[in-house]
């Protein structure tokens, strides 16, 4: 576990609004693809918050957390973080990683809980891992994709990646599956779907939802289900 004041490198806006925050590391990454940490903003009192790491251990020199802003106190003093400010970071935590899991894999995510997704699709494209990998990334409208030309690249980069848009308020000539991720949806994109293992991450109606698809209507075992309720609001 590493708990330290670390500076801000860079914060980068990747919608109207979800921002990025890299924090300078030096050395070797201790954390795996997927896992979270606590991050702490001083002001005239601390505001705490448990965030997914969006970056890869094979991006040197920084670790990366995503957050849509919101209302919170958290979020205000977010926006208004400026490199060479400080944060206490504590990581690594949780166990929503790819260790073990077996040569095909599906993600099911909505909104901001594509962050560790994210983290572990670029581990898998840097290391080229040769896992065949298919993602479903349900937002409202294409405004509301998070890291998406993150994605386009590695799709170019990895042939084993393919990301399928849901969108429920498509654009006019942007590829994506109208409406909401449901069993047809899972089929139609995901044919191999009882060979793969499926990681699922965004907001806890929406994974609750997922798994119980999964399991009751396409039969998937409950050992090849791992879920992860985004705790990054």
């Amino acid at each position: 576990m590493v708990e330290r004041e670390l500076k801000v490198k860079e914060v980068i806006q990747r919608t109207y609004n979800v921002k990025s925050v890299r924090l300078a590391v030096e050395g070797e990454p201790q954390y795996q693809a997927g896992q979270f940490g606590s991050f702490v903003i001083k002001a005239k009192k601390e505001c705490k918050r448990y965030l997914s790491l969006s970056s890869s251990p094979t991006e040197k020199g920084y670790i990366e957390f995503t957050k849509k802003l919101r209302q919170s106190d958290f979020s205000v003093l977010l926006n208004s973080l400026k490199p060479q400010d400080t944060i206490k970071a504590e990581y690594p935590f949780g166990k929503f990683t790819l260790e073990a899991s077996g040569d095909k894999i599906a993600f099911l995510s909505g909104g901001i809980g594509i962050t560790p997704i994210r983290s572990m699709c670029r581990y898998a494209v840097d290391k080229n891992l040769g896992i065949d990998i298919v993602l479903l990334y349900a937002n409202r409208s294409i405004n509301d994709i998070v890291f998406k030309e993150d994605f386009d690249q590695m799709q170019k980069q990895y042939p084993g990646l393919r990301v399928s848009h849901v969108l429920s308020e498509p654009a006019a000539g942007f590829l994506c599956i109208a409406g909401h991720i449901n069993v047809q949806v899972i089929k139609n994109e995901i044919q191999d779907y009882l060979k793969r293992k499926f990681y699922l991450c965004g907001p806890p109606g929406m994974v609750e939802a997922m798994k119980k698809i999964l399991e009751s209507e396409l039969k998937v075992s409950q050992e090849n289900i791992i879920t992860e309720n985004f705790q990054g609001y």
